[in-house]
């Protein structure tokens, strides 16, 4: 990637060594926490570990370009309103998203590396830029982190949003470990609890079905989850990663239907490997559902391989699963990286 470039669409990857080497220690009572390790609390089948390394030593993707150029749109206001009920969100690329809603800015799992990895010179690398570059972001008030995966958890990226806009990050229990040592501000929930960050302005953090990890000694030892950006005139649902389980019923019940929610469509083959912790575009669909969502937008696709399918199969998938559940292709949006819709 030597395209010129003046401003940073994409930044190099830090390697983050020493955070292999970290594990988190957690003293709570949850069900979903053992004493040592997280788990998904939902009848689950795990991960066969035999056949996820027998997948990873002969896997046959589809074959994705080296690089796609991006359009380009507008860029964001500093502050887009003084009103809580207007919102405008940009998908920035990946599950990377800029919610402006009202004065507040936020970002979910904010993504600039080249690579996702704790290494700069291996490891998925991105195949576009970013759809904002750094630079142009508006000054952002929090960062809302899922949970520890690189390419969700991209120290790079959260240092320069430290360094320049003084971000604090808004994420599930343990990962404070790996940001802390940075200066960076943190703030842990379990699920279900809330921060309450401005007024008229609640985070929520809420359940997911995934698991954790950034190297040989954490797994699930962090916990993963989705969160939501709770006002008066509604909230916004990012699901993080997450396979498809009943919380998103729940999430219903408890916060109501969102007005619009960030769901994932990619990285879902093979499937038998992949069901449990990733959704396919039809598991979205019924995500949709489930939420009532007035809204949702695509995300965590078209930037990084991280699984077989090839680049155009989750937006095709997804045309194909609206359709088969009756949903129409205007109440679920597939957006180019740097555009930004009102809601």
């Amino acid at each position: 990637m030597t395209t010129p470039r003046t401003k940073s669409y994409f930044i190099p990857t830090k390697t983050v060594t020493n955070e292999v080497w970290k594990k988190p220690q957690i003293d709570i009572r949850a069900p979903h926490f053992n004493g040592q390790r997280f788990f998904n609390p939902w009848e689950r089948e795990d991960r066969n570990q035999a056949a996820l390394f027998k997948w990873i030593l002969t896997r046959q993707s589809q074959t994705w370009p080296r690089w796609c150029q991006n359009e380009t749109f507008s860029l964001p206001t500093a502050r887009y309103s003084d009103s809580l009920n207007d919102w405008k969100i940009w998908f920035v690329g990946h599950a990377t998203l800029l919610l402006q809603i009202g004065q507040y800015n936020f970002l979910t799992d904010p993504v600039w590396a080249e690579r996702c990895s704790p290494f700069a010179y291996a490891g998925p690398k991105r195949v576009r830029a970013a759809g904002i570059a750094l630079e142009d972001l508006p000054p952002i008030d929090a960062v809302l982190l899922s949970h520890n995966h690189y390419d969700h958890l991209d120290t790079a990226s959260l240092l320069w949003l430290h360094q320049h806009h003084q971000t604090p990050v808004i994420t599930g229990l343990g990962n404070g470990v790996y940001l802390r040592q940075y200066g960076i501000k943190v703030i842990e929930l379990d699920w279900w609890q809330s921060h309450a960050f401005a007024e008229g302005v609640d985070i929520h953090y809420l359940p997911a079905k995934h698991f954790s990890g950034r190297g040989v000694r954490d797994r699930n030892a962090a916990l993963w989850g989705s969160l939501s950006v709770v006002t008066p005139h509604g909230h916004a649902f990012f699901a993080g990663d997450t396979g498809y389980a009943p919380h998103f019923q729940e999430i219903n019940q408890r916060l109501g239907a969102p007005r619009v929610a960030l769901l994932p469509i990619g990285a879902y083959e093979p499937r038998p490997l992949m069901k449990q912790v990733h959704m396919n575009p039809l598991d979205a669909v019924k995500a949709h559902q489930d939420l009532a969502a007035h809204k949702s937008i695509s995300m965590h696709f078209n930037t990084f391989q991280l699984t077989d399918e090839s680049i155009d199969a989750p937006a095709q998938a997804l045309k194909e699963a609206l359709l088969k559940q009756g949903v129409p292709e205007h109440d679920f949006l597939v957006m180019l990286e740097g555009d930004g819709r009102v809601f």
